[in-house]
């Protein structure tokens, strides 16, 4: 990426549309809008102008000119975004009609984004605030990614970078009066008590995978025997059929995902083969995906046929599975894989059933008891992946990976047989970590993957 270059992209959808956006950034922003419209409208004032094609000075169409003289714009530089008629044949006039101004070319996904950040616009998180703002599916990813936009995750990192600034301060002074040790040691202990306290800070904020849930979806496994309706049930949940549902035991041998909104909540709910000892290869590789889905899980929902509710989890599950005692009535009993709870479904063919509180019947073929199901999901989703006030959560691999570094790092300063000078080291060490949170230092490698998430006029 070359930033001499003025660069020009559509920042709206691709298709049909009332209006379009064209974006336009770089030192030759103000040529462009000469040429197009000739002359510039007032800045940061929305002007009515007909667009011209330079070459030949056909009109191209009348729309809304906006201009942004650096470093006043989102990029830090000249910047101009142009409101015109959306059909593709205007954008894509408009956009070639300003290709033509030399030093123009296309930008590259995420070059505007990009552009901001080297300019000091903005930083590394709030970059993937933005990133994830624009792939928002659902009311609570929007809230998160707007919050990490606006510098919330910023404004956490680069508090605890301060703090460990004082630290490193107070270990450099004890260095420069290593012959001195009472001044060493109280340097030293003063030290040690802003790292212990920042060290638990980050453990809580490692602890915490909400904000990963609600980015990535929280998942939802249906695991069960074969033939509890586990397919029936997710084809209701997703009130369309995107399983095949049969009689016949063995029916689902893969794995199957559908994504649904709870409470603005992404979910992805899974369907899994019935779990079972079996002899053919087919069958026991979707018991064996089966597992590992489980394994992976957020929740696994333990579902038994409401008809014969005894049958018991394989060894390694956790949680509750349901039990019938000799009144007939339908309990809850601890195992030894985390299942929030069982579920039960063909309540149907069971008018009888009795349940004991805070078990769920539903019957995924009339829908009775569905809604209760739903709500104890919303509920649970709600309550481990979203929040409101106090620290943002980590959103992020990238984050998780450096905030273990800079966590590892200052447990190695607290190491009571290390000398003063690689206790600093380790400070060093732990503040690169921070440091590369918000792109300050030592980024290169991460930033082409994370601009790429873009779309080309952001």
């Amino acid at each position: 990426m070359n930033q001499s270059d003025t660069i020009v992209a559509p920042a709206s959808g691709a298709g049909r549309a009332a209006v379009a956006v064209i974006r336009v950034s770089g030192p030759g922003t103000t040529d462009v809008l000469k040429a197009l419209c000739g002359a510039l409208p007032t800045p940061r004032h929305a002007t009515l102008r007909k667009l011209h094609d330079p070459r030949a000075g056909a009109l191209l169409d009348r729309g809304l000119v906006l201009w942004f003289p650096a470093p006043s714009s989102f990029t830090g530089e000249d910047m101009a975004e142009l409101q015109v008629h959306g059909s593709r044949a205007v954008t894509g006039a408009v956009i070639e009609a300003a290709l033509a101004v030399e030093g123009t070319r296309l930008a590259e996904p995420g070059e505007f984004a990009r552009r901001a950040f080297e300019n000091g616009k903005i930083d590394l998180t709030e970059v993937e605030g933005l990133a994830d703002l624009v792939n928002a599916e659902t009311e609570a990813q929007r809230r998160q990614a707007l919050a990490q936009a606006e510098g919330s995750l910023r404004r956490l990192y680069q508090g605890w970078r301060a703090e460990l600034l004082k630290a490193q301060a107070l270990m450099e002074a004890g260095l420069d009066f290593s012959d001195e040790g009472d001044v060493v040691a109280d340097v030293q202990t003063k030290a040690e008590m802003i790292v212990r306290e920042l060290r638990a800070e980050i453990a809580t904020q490692l602890a915490d995978r909400r904000g990963e849930r609600l980015r990535d979806g929280y998942r939802v496994v249906i695991a069960g025997p074969p033939n509890a309706g586990k397919s029936s049930l997710l084809n209701a949940l997703a009130r369309r059929d995107a399983a095949i549902v049969s009689e016949e035991a063995g029916t689902t041998r893969d794995v199957i995902e559908v994504h649904l909104d709870l409470a603005g909540v992404p979910v992805i709910l899974i369907d899994t083969a019935g779990l079972r000892a079996t002899e053919g290869a087919v069958e026991a590789e979707g018991v064996r995906r089966a597992l590992a889905r489980a394994g992976e899980a957020d929740l696994v929902l333990w579902l038994v046929d409401a008809t014969d509710p005894k049958w018991s989890p394989p060894e390694g599950f956790q949680g509750f599975h349901a039990i019938a005692n000799a009144d007939g009535v339908v309990s809850g009993q601890k195992t030894s894989i985390p299942v929030l709870f069982a579920v039960l479904n063909k309540r149907d063919l069971a008018p009888d059933l009795k349940l004991q509180e805070g078990l769920i019947a539903v019957s995924a073929k009339t829908g009775e008891g569905l809604e209760d199901l739903v709500k104890v999901l919303e509920n649970r989703v709600i309550s481990t992946s979203s929040w409101d006030a106090g620290a943002p959560p980590l959103t992020r691999v990238r984050h998780r990976q450096e905030l273990q570094g800079a966590h590892a790092a200052l447990a190695r300063f607290l190491d009571k047989s290390l000398i003063p000078e690689l206790k600093a080291d380790e400070l060093r060490v732990a503040a690169r970590h921070l440091g590369r949170l918000t792109g300050h230092i030592d980024v290169e490698e991460v930033l082409g993957a994370l601009f790429a998430e873009f779309c080309i006029g952001k």
